[in-house]
């Protein structure tokens, strides 16, 4: 546990270090032909896109050696069915009940280091291992929905769901942990063999990992032609510091960067000409109320909360990587309210003479102390520092402990938290924030065997399972989206949470380095193969 104190000291050192650093971002020991990349880690632990592992930094890297059925369009995610395009499969069509799904695959693709082409036969191996409930393998309420996968022939594969999904493509294909995997490679080599030898069909391949990274590089086969980058190295540099210092000095020529309020302006105030690469929407960061403990089981309470937090302000702090939110989505995701789609009781304008009349009337005139924890990762902490000084302007106290990040999410899931900050990140599919997080049977439990249902909304109060269940019965497209914004509303009316800031994910780039694309908003880890050196 760190005090709130020794917290600001530690944040403003890692701004001082950078503006005590002279002209930077000279050209790379490495060579002209090496890309070389600093993560947030101190070691990887696997590089499959199955296993439990995987984290946002290691996603980085395995992106680069696997590839999906179909993917968003480089650098922007699909946020509709019309959006996808191929990737390994380069055509497929769908049952008018949105519940058969049949794939035709791309000839000749191939596996890395000789392993052969892929075939329907990979895929099926490679679903099929999701859907084994003996099997351990990462998200596997992403898989739920699939009754089988069958190859009908071997560049066939036909998706039989239980239930209609118009969006099949983008809820589940195109994520990373749907990416295809050699059927030979893995049997071969087992699965701790394959965590630290993947085969894919990747712009690149692996070829070595040691105690400071892993080199990948250009895999010559690729079907969608070889990647520019001779090498791409991956560094693991874990402290924010040493990270920090290692790009504005040249060492390195993108690093992950610190979603801190000032990170990027202490950054800019010695290399100007730094390029900042920003996803929206980012992480969604929403504030849950445990709804089974007082006083927050009282909804005068929770809006009173809501009315006190600026939000604007809030994502103000940042700069351009956050949006502040209106309702529980964000706004890219199709689905999502604006302010002008609400009634005026559920707009929730910033307004602090409203928050202490509601305090009133609850019968805490005097105001009201709720104790909780947040981590001390440099988002959580500074949202929710940014939050407890707004809500004690209007009597609210927040009796907050920091804790380790580790410490925090496991605490979480045990249901210790009254007042529980979550970040979290989700392909642009709405129903998806709702059903991880606000369905019933995603409750919390204290044995660390629930969900992330952390308000236990639907449990203490009713919830939104009703509708949930409504949308994941229509095949229309269309219509889901209507039904989206009425759940949106029922969430808003009931604030089991809040949503306060989407916050972009952030790298840090050399301008002598070009990703070969715009990005505009998608998940925090996108591909390299068009990266060069310019």
């Amino acid at each position: 546990m760190v005090s709130r104190r020794d917290f600001i000291k530690q944040s403003g050192a890692v701004v001082l270090a950078t503006a005590t650093v002279g002209s930077v971002l000279p050209a790379l020991a490495q060579g002209s032909d090496t890309i070389s990349f600093g993560i947030a880690l101190r070691r990887i632990d696997t590089l499959s896109p199955q296993s439990t592992s995987l984290n946002g930094s290691t996603n980085r890297v395995v992106f680069q050696i696997f590839d999906t059925l179909v993917k968003s369009v480089d650098g922007d995610a699909a946020v509709t069915p019309d959006q996808i395009q191929p990737s390994l499969a380069e055509s497929w069509e769908t049952s008018e009940d949105a519940r058969t799904w049949t794939f035709k695959l791309r000839q000749g693709v191939q596996f890395h280091k000789n392993y052969g082409e892929m075939t329907a036969d990979d895929v099926v191996f490679t679903f099929s291992r999701h859907l084994d409930p003996e099997l351990v393998t990462v998200d596997k309420s992403s898989y739920e929905n699939i009754e089988s996968v069958t190859a009908t022939d071997p560049h066939t594969v036909v998706f039989q769901l239980k239930q209609p999904d118009p969006f099949f493509t983008g809820s589940t294909l195109t994520v990373l942990y749907s990416a295809i995997i050699s059927q030979k490679a893995f049997e071969e080599k087992g699965e701790t063999g394959f965590d630290f030898d993947p085969i894919g069909t990747g712009p690149f391949q692996f070829d070595a990992v040691d105690e400071q990274g892993t080199t990948l590089i250009p895999f010559p086969e690729y079907f969608d032609g070889a990647p520019a980058a001779a090498t791409l190295r991956i560094i693991y540099i874990a402290d924010t510091t040493a990270r920090t210092l290692a790009f504005v000095s040249g060492e390195v020529d993108m690093i992950e960067g610190v979603r801190a309020p000032g990170w990027s302006d202490g950054i800019s105030q010695r290399a100007p000409a730094t390029v900042y690469d920003r996803t929206t929407p980012g992480s969604l960061n929403t504030l849950h109320f445990n709804l089974n403990r007082a006083p927050l089981d009282d909804l005068r309470i929770r809006q009173a909360i809501r009315y006190a937090i600026d939000n604007a302000a809030v994502a103000g702090a940042f700069g351009t990587s956050a949006t502040p939110m209106v309702g529980f989505l964000p706004m890219q995701f199709v689905g999502s309210v604006t302010k002008d789609e609400l009634p005026e009781e559920l707009r929730y304008d910033y307004n602090s003479d409203k928050a202490r009349e509601l305090l009133a009337e609850a019968g805490h005139p005097d105001g009201v102390t709720i104790s909780c924890y947040t981590s001390q990762r440099e988002d959580y902490s500074s949202i929710m520092l940014m939050i407890q000084e707004q809500l004690r302007t209007v009597g609210i106290v927040l009796d907050m402990k920091i804790v380790e990040h580790a410490t925090y999410g496991a605490d979480n899931r045990e249901d210790k938290n009254t007042l529980a900050l979550s970040s979290a990140s989700y392909g642009p599919v709405p129903t998806l924030p709702f059903s991880r997080q606000l369905r019933s049977t995603s409750e919390v439990k204290s044995d660390g065997s629930g969900g992330q249902n952390i308000s236990h909304y639907g449990v203490a109060i009713p919830g939104i399972d009703d509708l949930l269940d409504a949308i994941e019965g229509e095949a229309d497209f269309v219509k889901r989206i209507a039904m989206v914004k009425d759940m949106e509303k029922k969430v808003l009316t009931d604030l089991p949470v809040l949503g306060i800031i989407t916050l972009s994910q952030i790298v840090a780039r050399n301008p002598g380095v070009d990703l070969g694309f715009e990005l505009k908003s998608g998940p925090s880890y996108w591909s390299l193969s068009k990266a060069r050196r310019v």
